[in-house]
């Protein structure tokens, strides 16, 4: 690459790399999910149970003649390369070119990149933010303005990325704040009341958004949070906690082992312990959210225990090694709609990636760790990057604390974007030089959290790495 600057060279091999992924994945890999949302796609009927701005999306290639989850792989596979490749090139021009390969690496990091490779919201959300962080990088590595464009582009993909998951507005709220303005600590008076602002009027607006403009029929998706919360109140403080459902109906519960601090799934319509949902078919909405905050208001200890013992499983922190919905889904779900799998080859490359995913290294617990440290050493104020990294580290800070509330399964892949964010932000920060005494206190921080991650996979018993195990 003699005669390219090394913006142009780190540009041309992150889209050598998007190449190479679009070649050994295609045509993506369908989710459970992908199948649902497809479907609507073909039957033109939407519903709210999945993000309708994904289907909806969708529907447009469809209508174009290009069916299969092709487009929608290829849309987050160029979006996802693209933020990448500009923060890397962005990085190189600045001449901190090791941060620009670590960038990159970091995108072939195996249980981010096989996580991506699936048509997901989770994959769409994350491509999104990268892409729309890419660009703000470009211009602010080199202390220039965003300009109008730019700055119209970003916005497109932070919206999309707030409506293509229910609780990416935890993630998005602090990152918009920082892109479109420079992070400086001593603003946080300002920056804090309006990340709230944007957090609650993002949660009263989805509905109508989702409901009114992209057409979608409510599904009852939001109580799935209250039947899980409530189940686990009812767990802990006995049948008589939550009147909303006879006593009997939660003895029936222990009586069948069916509470997991887990996943809400096992109520679903059709799963062994179905009868929960069965017994509130037809109540009224506001009747099954008063219950719910009269259970938690009157019995807040077993709540808190409840969202711990989650909180604990999702972030990947307390549990054995082979812990479910880490490994990368490598074919898609059989499917009467002609929705494809990539080649043989993906599944081998995936079972690596699930062992990375299971380490302690690839815990969500150790990326939250991650992004605190950068939080705590950070100087936005002295260097541009460092004013890049804080949102980046806030973004996956406020994500990964959501689920202490709202959280009702623990795929790995719900964590995607906060992880790639956190070790990115942790790439711009040591861009600079850093206080020697406060690096090592962040460092023994990050060993006690791996330490203590390796020591419970070492000593827990194995679960199973699928689906099937969590629901028995």
């Amino acid at each position: 690459m003699r005669g390219f600057s090394p913006a142009a060279r780190f540009g041309l091999a992150s889209a050598l790399l998007c190449a190479i992924v679009l070649l050994f994945f295609w045509p993506g890999v369908a989710h459970y999910d992908s199948v649902a949302q497809y479907q609507q796609v073909v039957s033109g009927s939407y519903y709210d149970w999945h993000p309708p701005i994904m289907a909806r999306l969708w529907s447009l290639f469809h209508a174009l003649g290009w069916s299969g989850q092709g487009p929608m792989f290829l849309l987050q596979t160029l979006l996802y390369w693209t933020g990448l490749g500009l923060l890397a090139a962005a990085l190189a021009r600045g001449g901190a070119r090791i941060a620009a390969v670590a960038v990159l690496a970091l995108g072939l990091w195996p249980p981010a990149l096989g996580w991506q490779a699936v048509v997901v919201k989770d994959g769409q959300m994350t491509a999104a933010l990268l892409a729309a962080t890419g660009l703000v990088a470009w211009q602010r590595l080199q202390a220039k303005r965003l300009g109008r464009i730019r700055a119209a582009a970003v916005l497109v993909l932070l919206v999309y990325a707030v409506l293509v998951r229910s609780n990416a507005i935890f993630a998005v709220a602090p990152l918009a704040v920082g892109l479109f303005a420079p992070w400086r600590w001593h603003d946080w008076r300002s920056r804090v009341p309006l990340i709230g602002a944007a957090t609650l009027a993002t949660l009263a607006l989805s509905p109508i958004i989702n409901h009114g403009v992209l057409g979608a029929e409510a599904s009852g998706v939001e109580a799935t949070q209250p039947i899980f919360d409530m189940a686990g109140i009812a767990h802990r403080e006995g049948p008589d906690a939550v009147p909303l459902l006879p006593p009997g109906t939660w003895r029936k519960l222990e009586a069948q082992r069916c509470f997991s601090s887990i996943l809400w799934d096992i109520f679903s319509i059709g799963k062994r312990c179905d009868f929960i949902q069965d017994g509130l078919t037809g109540r009224p909405r506001q009747e099954i959210f008063s219950a719910w905050t009269d259970a938690i208001r009157e019995h807040p200890g077993a709540y808190l225990s409840h969202r711990l013992a989650h909180w604990n499983a999702t972030m990947r922190w307390f549990v054995p090694w082979h812990f479910p919905q880490a490994v990368p889904q490598a074919e898609s779900l059989p499917n009467k709609f002609g929705l494809r799998s990539p080649g043989q080859h993906v599944a081998g490359y995936d079972r690596f990636a699930g062992w990375l995913a299971n380490s302690p290294l690839g815990a969500p617990i150790f990326a939250l760790a991650v992004a605190l440290a950068v939080l705590a050493l950070a100087r936005p104020a002295q260097s541009a990057a460092h004013g890049l990294a804080v949102p980046l580290a806030l973004s996956a800070t406020a994500m990964e604390l959501s689920f202490l509330v709202v959280s009702i399964a623990i795929d790995w892949r719900y964590h995607l974007w906060s992880m790639l964010a956190a070790w990115l932000s942790a790439i711009l920060l040591v861009t600079e030089p850093l206080p020697g005494r406060r690096v090592r206190i962040a460092l023994a921080g990050l060993a006690l959290i791996a330490f203590t991650a390796l020591a419970a996979r070492l000593m827990l018993p194995p679960i199973g790495d699928d689906y099937a195990a969590l629901i028995r």
